[in-house]
């Protein structure tokens, strides 16, 4: 392949067939791929304009640059009287162009000789003008006819056709003697570089041509294009390329051969007949094809119509045809020659694009047998070929005037084609260009008309046809008015000009049916009138439809399951009211209120709540219409939300606070015999406040609202023209899966961390939350099912019974085990032992809840304990002060011992062991029966 190249300077590249993104994501095109240079307005292309992708990997004419450069205005290239000669042009004056102006014999040159093109786009002087010298008189020279054969052979001699010797009914025979116009003759076959030596020649030798007459596009935009230079009428008998009617770059054309955009009027008739809105196509990239394409998508528009998919290539259509395959294509335009359409249906063949979904629109002027050709280029086999363009639809201008009439030249169009097959003496559709044989004959007879008028009016002036010569504007001038009204009737239907020079025509419609081509209509764009025969067939006996008709299908929720989730959710909400009533008639019994009833409560309410948002959960579009989908999404939200914060939150509660007390050390335990409620409450409003504001901000910042899943569309089995999408709604945002991991995140962690407190406190037995272990149980379980619904049920997304039965599932089953696990055992225990009582009936009974509670006599005791360790201290003390007495006591004593010895032996004092006032103090002790003295008393006596 050869690398992309950098377009020129205040100029482009058209890459054709390719999107600007495929531009810019290719580096190699293939061999064969041709490139086309386009520059900005007022500029013109120099150098080569198209290059080709050469099997060695280089684009042609790499040594020549293609450059954009500023145009000059094509006036000056003309003067009357004169002749401009240009140097160094292209095809048009660019910068760097110079013309040499001379005049006539008889004029002299007014003004500069000389004059450039300059890089601003204005020339370098005005333009001169050639006067009349005096004395002088009128050049003469011969006229002349300057035949451009194209396709169509003939007329090799100096003679002129039969048209043009017959004149108009004799009044001037135009012979070919020396000193009248002399047709020349010439066979370019088509090709526009032979067609430029022929015209070089015509030109450039006697006698002096008056009318330039070239057969095909090709050479048509050549000559057009060129014959303004030397002041030609140009009259064309085979040219349909669309660019000729440009009145601005080709100002004195005319054709007998209708446009082939006179194709696309009929073309947009028939689409709107057959109800078709919707239009492929698929040209081979030439110019003809291109322009014609571009003028059916302006009518396509202009009708209220669509092209939906279009196509082009060079050689090979096997890709286009596949896309069109792909895009599901059913109405195709094909703007092809007739070797690439054997090429182009071969493809069809193959990827099978025919039969009754579709119908082809062809051009009508291939050879009747076209498809049953022999070609090496393919390799299908004439019976394949034949199956694939069955039934498709052509257009062609109609060449022959339908109706059996006399002409202008009295003959018939049935007459003039016995004549012309007599004078062939060969099968006609072995001849190339046999149906255009009427337009040429047309032509000559549009010139005939057109000269005889154009010499009625020079006489008027004094001048002749003779008089013409390459600088005289006048009598081209005339010839263009001569032509430009003509109207008479020909062998091929009525002759007249439109604004452009283009024949305006009928267009015949054909169908191949059984291989054989049949008329099916007429349509006449002059009058807007569509002639139908009503026999056109369609293989599927209907036009088939111009795209594969979309039939929306919802995606429902099964109702039996719907309904059966209801009912257990009701159920559950019916079993939460019972607990909740319970709770709250008994919140009075110690055991209940042991159990933090109020956090409780909270937990039946988030309950019902969850189990209420099944309800939002099941209704889509089977019950409720789009404009309440957001309501119902909201509810679903905040249900779950709040439902899932208050009871989760609350057992939640309860858990951690067990943890957090009975997992201290061991100097702060004195905590664990205060529990202060508003604590507890504070935790689980904080939860559900938390909640409130992520929702709040969710549904400000990014609400939720309704949105449509779409699954790969389905084609049912008897009709070939739907295809069924299902459809799935959803409640979604615009950044969903951030709130969602917001909203899991939270959550996950609180589910996590419920279950390693759960974990950690089984062990624990506390008199103010007896019922934690209860808890702990529920929060396993929620736990469990919640971290394996939302994954599952984010995956399930799309299978809407799948994803509502586990989701709905789940919070049932969750709302069941937490009510039963929370308050069945408390029912039961109450009504088993019959524990209704009001605390001050209930600690009269022997055997009752406090007094058999093994947590409440250890309490006792410690606290017995403490006091009595109170009273040992204070004992403990009181001895040391009576020791410390009865020392001082001693020493007083022995001072007076000595001093009264006779005295002494009369008085005895006696001092208590310390085991003994040890058994003294502990003499309340002893009578709580936890003294070990022996029953002993001792007194003391103090005087």
């Amino acid at each position: 392949g050869c690398q992309i190249i950098h377009p020129p300077r205040d100029g482009g590249i058209r890459y054709r067939g390719l999107t600007p993104e495929e531009v810019q994501s290719v580096r190699l095109l293939p061999f064969d791929y041709e490139i086309e240079y386009v520059c900005r307005p007022d500029r013109e292309i120099v150098g080569p304009k198209v290059r080709k992708c050469q099997r060695n990997g280089t684009w042609t004419a790499m040594g020549h640059p293609s450059r954009c450069l500023r145009t000059c205005p094509k006036m000056h290239l003309s003067l009357e009287n004169g002749q401009a000669v240009a140097r160094a042009m292209e095809r048009v004056p660019v910068e760097g162009t110079w013309l040499e102006y001379s005049c006539a014999g008889g004029f002299r040159l007014v003004g500069s000789a000389r004059s450039n093109c300059t890089k601003l786009g204005r020339w370098s002087s005005p333009k001169p003008v050639c006067e009349r010298e005096r004395g002088g008189d009128h050049g003469k020279g011969d006229g002349g006819l300057g035949w451009l054969q194209g396709h169509l052979g003939g007329w090799r001699t100096g003679r002129s056709p039969e048209a043009l010797e017959q004149g108009q009914g004799g009044e001037r025979r135009w012979g070919d003697t020396p000193r009248h116009p002399h047709p020349g003759a010439l066979s370019p076959q088509c090709d526009p570089g032979q067609a430029t030596k022929y015209l070089y020649e015509l030109l450039y030798n006697d006698p002096i041509k008056i009318i330039l007459m070239p057969g095909c596009s090709s050479v048509s935009t050549l000559v057009a294009e060129a014959a303004r230079m030397w002041n030609l009428i140009v009259l064309s008998y085979g040219s349909s390329s669309p660019a000729l009617s440009n009145r601005q770059r080709f100002p004195t054309f005319f054709r007998t051969h209708p446009s082939a955009t006179l194709h696309n009027p009929t073309r947009v008739q028939l689409f709107k007949k057959w109800g078709w809105t919707k239009i492929a196509t698929i040209q081979q990239t030439t110019e003809v094809f291109t322009s014609t394409l571009d003028d059916l998508d302006q009518r396509v528009k202009e009708a209220g119509l669509e092209i939906t998919f279009r196509q082009s290539f060079f050689s090979d259509p096997a890709a286009p045809v596949r896309n069109l395959k792909r895009q599901d294509a059913r109405i195709i335009v094909g703007l092809f020659y007739e070797t690439e359409a054997r090429k182009v249906f071969c493809e069809v063949y193959k990827e099978k694009l025919y039969g009754k979904k579709y119908v082809w629109f062809l051009i009508g002027w291939y050879a009747d047998n076209w498809f049953r050709i022999k070609d090496p280029a393919i390799n299908c086999t004439e019976a394949e070929m034949a199956e694939a363009v069955e039934g498709h639809v052509t257009t062609e201008i109609v060449m022959l005037n339908p109706e059996n009439t006399r002409s202008i030249s009295n003959m018939t169009s049935q007459e003039f084609i016995e004549k012309l097959q007599k004078r062939l003496g060969k099968n006609p559709e072995e001849t190339g260009g046999f149906q255009e044989a009427p337009l040429a004959y047309d032509a000559i007879w549009a010139l005939a008309l057109a000269l005889n008028k154009t010499s009625a009016e020079l006489l008027k002036k004094g001048l002749r046809l003779e008089d013409f010569n390459y600088n005289n504007k006048n009598i081209t001038d005339e010839i263009y008015r001569a032509l430009n009204s003509s109207a008479f009737e020909g062998v091929s239907g009525h002759v007249v000009f439109d604004a452009s020079g283009s024949r305006m025509a009928w267009t015949l419609i054909e169908q191949l049916q059984g291989g054989v081509y049949k008329k099916i209509g007429y349509y006449d764009s002059t009058k807007d009138n569509l002639s139908w025969y009503n026999n056109d067939k369609w293989i599927g006996g209907a036009p088939p439809a111009d795209y594969t008709k979309v039939i929306t299908t919802f995606r429902f929720l099964s109702q039996k399951l719907f309904i059966s989730v209801s009912v257990l959710a009701s159920l559950g909400i019916l079993l939460a009211i019972i607990c909740l009533a319970f709770n709250i008639y008994n919140g009075h019994v110690r055991y209940i209120q042991n159990s933090q009833p109020y956090l409780n409560n909270m937990t039946a309410v988030g309950c019902t709540l969850a189990l209420a948002a099944v309800f939002p959960l099941g209704l889509d579009g089977y019950h409720i219409g789009p404009g309440l989908f957001p309501f119902v999404c909201q509810a679903r939200l905040w249900l779950l939300g709040l439902g899932f914060s208050l009871a989760y939150g609350s057992m939640f509660t309860k858990i951690w606070w067990v943890h957090t007390v009975f997992t201290k050390k061991e100097e702060k335990k004195e905590k664990r015999k205060t529990l202060e409620p508003w604590k507890l409450y504070a935790t689980v409003g904080l939860l559900v406040g938390l909640d409130v504001v992520t929702l709040f901000i969710w549904q400000v910042v990014d609400p939720l609202h309704r949105t449509i899943e779409e699954f790969t569309k389905e084609e049912p089995k008897t009709d070939t023209d739907v295809s069924i999408l299902p459809q799935l709604e959803h409640c979604s945002s615009t950044k969903m899966n951030t709130w969602l991991g917001i909203f899991y995140g939270f959550k996950g962690l609180l589910l996590l961390l419920g279950i390693f407190l759960a974990y950690e406190t089984k062990s624990v037995s506390t008199e103010k939350i007896n019922d934690h272990r209860a808890v702990g149980m529920a929060i396993y379980n929620v736990a469990v099912l919640c971290l394996i619904t939302a994954p599952v049920t984010m995956i399930l997304s799309s299978q809407q019974d799948a994803a509502f039965a586990f989701a709905s599932l789940a919070v049932v089953f969750s709302s069941y085990i937490t009510l039963v696990v929370l308050f069945v055992p408390k029912m039961r225990r109450l009504i088993t032992r019959g524990e209704w009582q009001s605390e001050q009936q209930d600690t009269m009974k022997t055997g009752s809840s406090t007094n058999n509670n093994e947590e409440e006599k250890s309490r006792l005791l410690e606290k017995e304990n403490r006091e009595l360790e109170k009273i040992i201290a204070e004992k403990e003390e009181r001895v040391s002060e009576l020791r410390q007495q009865l020392q001082e006591r001693q020493q007083v004593r022995a001072r007076r011992r000595s001093s009264n010895t006779a005295r002494d032996g009369d008085n005895h004092f006696y001092q208590p062991s310390l085991p003994l006032v040890r058994c003294l103090v502990s003499e309340q002790a002893d009578k709580l029966g936890r003294g070990n003295c022996d029953g002993s008393r001792v007194h003391l006596l103090y005087k």
